[in-house]
């Protein structure tokens, strides 16, 4: 779950942020976007995806992810935002203001299979079972997605 993190810190990427979202499948409500960046000696402690854990075991990772992370960032889009620039660009939005609420640099970002120019990027498809900062970003993206509709 700490291939991609490893990788890029071994590259000398010191802060590697991993962005995920939910809401882009509802009809109406927000779209949530969430960053976080893990110290490099973090070990794993998230074993699923976000959307096969239960809303219990979802609050307890978050608590868990906030005590462990080094920044965590929100961005939220609302639906009459996504109705003007369309969701895939809310999505790019989101990323865009959860990465601006990190409050601190970043070196690099992982992402859940979107292409994020002009960001220092790197694309992987189903990122949040594959990296821990992803799957962070993901169960805290998850929950507040769920609270806002």
């Amino acid at each position: 779950m700490l291939e991609i993190e490893k990788s890029l810190w071994g590259k000398g990427y010191s802060k590697v942020a991993g962005i995920d979202e939910a809401g882009r499948g509802p009809l109406a409500g927000p779209v949530v976007a969430a960053a976080v960046i893990f110290p490099s000696d973090i070990k794993p402690f998230i074993f699923k995806d976000s959307k096969k854990l239960t809303s219990k075991q979802r609050e307890n990772l978050i608590e868990e992810i906030k005590q462990k992370a080094i920044a965590v960032g929100i961005g939220i889009v609302d639906s009459n935002i996504i109705d003007k620039i369309n969701i895939y660009n809310a999505t790019k939005l989101a990323m865009e203001r959860a990465l601006e609420d990190l409050k601190t640099d970043y070196d690099f970002l992982i992402t859940d299979y979107i292409r994020f120019e002009p960001y220092p990027h790197i694309s992987v498809k189903k990122a949040d079972e594959k990296s821990l900062s992803v799957a962070a970003a993901s169960i805290i993206a998850q929950r507040l997605s769920n609270k806002a509709t």
